[in-house]
């Protein structure tokens, strides 16, 4: 019996909310492999089933994740929800984050059922210092970060209801089924051979990196122990911290066997010259602090949980990232990392 089913034998059951997307697919993937039985919420289904065929046998039920009903009728009888809804290209936000994630509260406080709530680096401003503790103070600069703090917010004020809840913050995703991210979108460009690498930061200051599968697993294992956790517990995910940024451009290189692939700088000038006229440009200029403070996340308090954080060595998970989005030649890896691969401890 694996070690997260009940005594009487029967699967546990997860709802997760996303999980035809980069990290709830990741996630949903990861709680399959560990047992569970795995419920997807999808406006479309079938769409669904087909663009994440890989994530594995998730029972898909129709529904919005911003329709309250939907999401309780969803999450009848799961013991954990995973929230991995997120609005595109940061357009209205908090228009769209702030009511799906309350009724993601308002089903898991239905079920008695644990939500996961994956959070980010956001949160913190060049004040919470380098090394970034679960206490940290949280004074984002960004519009984006402030919504991430009234998000946890939410859960912590919830857990005085009797909603229990946890947030598991990382930093920048990366990973082969990451459908938007500044590694997708920034550095590199999907769909054939490289012909050059960007980087976002000063090439000198550390940078987080979260590979998805890596983190995914780490879920799953918070997954298996949630009934042991306080109300409201926030983990810090380490991941990749690379203490000189441009190391993730140098390592893309390094993997495609290109050590004279040329790393270019991001077009800074050009969005500061749009911004005016295009508000996706005005957010990710009051992003770009976060490519000039080093801020990396103390796992301590993860790692006295589950043992040894998931770490799948940075050239394996840019090989395997890399080949999904079509840079490198080759047929996708099988095996998932920290499932059936045993990623490298950290």
């Amino acid at each position: 019996m694996n070690p997260i089913d009940p005594p009487d034998g029967t699967q546990k059951i997860a709802l997760v909310i996303g999980a035809a997307g980069g990290i709830g697919g990741e996630v949903a993937h990861a709680l399959i492999a560990h047992g569970w039985r795995v419920r997807g919420l999808a406006r479309q289904p079938g769409d669904a089933r087909r663009r994440a065929a890989w994530v594995g046998p998730v029972e898909w039920i129709a529904g919005d994740a911003m329709n309250e009903a939907d999401v309780a009728a969803a999450a009848s009888g799961a013991a954990v929800i995973f929230h991995g809804a997120n609005p595109p290209q940061y357009k209205n936000w908090r228009g769209l984050a702030i009511p799906m994630l309350r009724n993601a509260i308002a089903a898991a406080g239905a079920n008695g059922a644990r939500l996961i709530y994956p959070g980010s680096v956001y949160n913190f401003g060049p004040d919470a210092g380098s090394v970034i503790a679960e206490a940290s103070p949280q004074h984002p600069l960004t519009s984006k970060g402030a919504v991430r703090v009234e998000m946890e917010a939410m859960l912590k004020a919830a857990a005085n209801d009797g909603v229990r809840s946890l947030v598991l913050r990382a930093g920048d995703y990366f990973g082969p089924h990451q459908p938007n991210s500044w590694f997708r979108d920034a550095i590199v460009k999907p769909g054939a051979p490289l012909r050059s690498v960007t980087y976002p930061g000063d090439a000198e200051v550390g940078h987080a990196w979260a590979y998805l599968p890596d983190l995914a697993e780490a879920a799953a294992r918070l997954a298996a122990i949630e009934a042991s956790l306080p109300p409201f517990e926030a983990l810090h995910f380490g991941g990749h911290w690379l203490p000189r940024g441009v190391e993730m451009a140098e390592a893309v290189r390094r993997v495609c066997g290109r050590a004279d692939l040329p790393i270019r700088r991001f077009p800074w000038a050009l969005i500061y010259a749009g911004a005016p006229f295009v508000t996706f440009f005005r957010e990710v200029i009051e992003m770009r602090y976060l490519w000039r403070v080093p801020l990396r996340l103390d796992n301590a308090k993860l790692v006295s949980l589950i043992g040894t954080e998931p770490h799948t060595p940075l050239d394996a998970a840019l090989r395997r990232t890399l080949t999904e989005l079509g840079c490198l030649p080759g047929a996708p890896a099988a095996a998932r990392p920290g499932v059936a691969d045993g990623p490298a401890a950290s």
